[in-house]
């Protein structure tokens, strides 16, 4: 069981390797046309889906945040318990925090209250408490990347002014190999970083 787990923990480690090279490459192509930067919250309003592998991550940097800052950690447990409390139509397990799955789960959380900040991020510094831990959602969002087949969407605030030819020579593919579908295998249930910040 230890070994499995060292190696999934290698494994991680690998696959935020690759898609921390992606993102910096995708960085350098952007160039001025990326906005993002310390204090940009767009992308950190509304809840998210996450992998299980995700949430673990999250839970290990919020254990970190505990032993280096405890006060800092108790405000962000604060935050995703509050948060928590206020998904009273949450598509799925309350007590797991496991999504539900179906057109009727995704219709319902496409209806969550997508308004407030991510409980990660602190509200008033506009950085994320948990960024070296922050989901592979958080980690490619912003510059033009490519995740498998599919063109994941821009931020809004990113390439103003450019046209579509001048964004696709920007797009980086993120994990080629598919090390994260790879890791993810039988393990596809999903939650959100407030459920798995709670605990």
């Amino acid at each position: 069981m230890r070994r499995a787990i060292l190696e999934s923990v290698a494994s991680d480690r690998e696959l935020i390797q690759i898609v921390s090279a992606a993102m910096a490459e995708a960085a350098r192509l952007s160039g001025v046309w990326l906005a993002c930067k310390p204090g940009c919250a767009e992308c950190c309003i509304g809840p998210f889906p996450i992998t299980q592998l995700d949430a673990w991550r999250l839970r290990e940097g919020l254990a970190q945040l505990e032993r280096r800052d405890p006060e800092r950690a108790a405000r962000v447990r604060r935050r995703s318990r509050e948060a928590v409390a206020r998904l009273a139509d949450f598509p799925g397990d309350l007590t797991t925090g496991i999504l539900d799955e179906g057109e009727e789960a995704e219709d319902r959380f496409a209806c969550l209250p997508d308004e407030e900040y991510c409980p990660a991020l602190d509200p008033e510094a506009l950085t994320c408490d948990l960024y070296e831990a922050r989901p592979i959602t958080c980690r490619i969002f912003g510059p033009a990347v490519r995740t498998g087949g599919d063109v994941l969407g821009v931020c809004e605030l990113n390439y103003r002014g450019a046209t579509d030819e001048q964004i696709a020579a920007c797009q980086v593919q993120v994990d080629p190999g598919g090390l994260e579908d790879g890791l993810l295998e039988g393990q596809r249930e999903q939650t959100m970083v407030a459920f798995a910040l709670v605990g």
